[in-house]
């Protein structure tokens, strides 16, 4: 498997998005004694993929939000704030673009693994988007979609999540809160989202 970079902002539509960047070189373990002395930038990558192995180590999936390196979210190029009166407005309009079940399951399946969860009952989870089709996310991006527990110490769950996106989406069209806003927010820290626009905790 390749080894993964940190996540790089990339800016496209207004929207700041992260992206996964994968081929990182392997840094050999042994080096010959006629080897050419290290340059500042090879102390630079080194201390990099410190800090990346710092981030994966500090992601715990008690919080309930995804692990930001393996999704940071994706949107829909399809939409934006100047059609959302025909497009997430527009009631039935997510079930135009919803992904079918075959691929969110073999999606779920593989990422249960890839996230190094120990409970792997698929019944457990929720393939979830993280930037909602309520908001324009992405429907098939697997950089959009994670196996979101139903059940987390705390009540952060699936199904509270859930209530934010049917939130944030009422905000946006009834012309109180911009899409970008609502997009960021809930692919930043759907917790402290749910806090800020609900109001109340579990």
């Amino acid at each position: 498997m390749a080894s993964i970079l940190p996540s790089r902002i990339c800016k496209r539509g207004g929207f700041i998005r992260a992206k996964v960047c994968t081929n990182w070189p392997v840094q050999k373990a042994f080096q010959p004694t006629n080897h050419r002395p290290r340059t500042k930038e090879s102390y630079v990558l080194t201390l990099s993929k410190l800090a990346f192995g710092i981030v994966l180590a500090a992601w715990q999936p008690s919080t309930g939000l995804p692990n930001p390196n393996m999704t940071p979210g994706a949107i829909n190029p399809h939409v934006n704030q100047s059609n959302i009166n025909t497009t997430i407005c527009v009631r039935g309009w997510t079930r135009t673009v919803r992904p079918p079940e075959y691929y969110t399951e073999r999606l779920k399946w593989s990422q249960i693994h890839a996230y190094g969860y120990e409970d792997r009952r698929l019944r457990n989870y929720e393939e979830d988007h993280l930037i909602p089709l309520e908001l324009g996310g992405s429907p098939t991006s697997p950089q959009n979609l994670w196996p979101e527990p139903h059940h987390v110490p705390g009540g952060w769950g699936s199904r509270r999540k859930d209530r934010l996106e049917n939130r944030l989406r009422e905000l946006v069209c009834r012309g109180e809160l911009p899409l970008n806003t609502a997009r960021r927010a809930i692919a930043t820290n759907w917790v402290a989202a749910y806090r800020r626009y609900m109001g109340w905790t579990p």
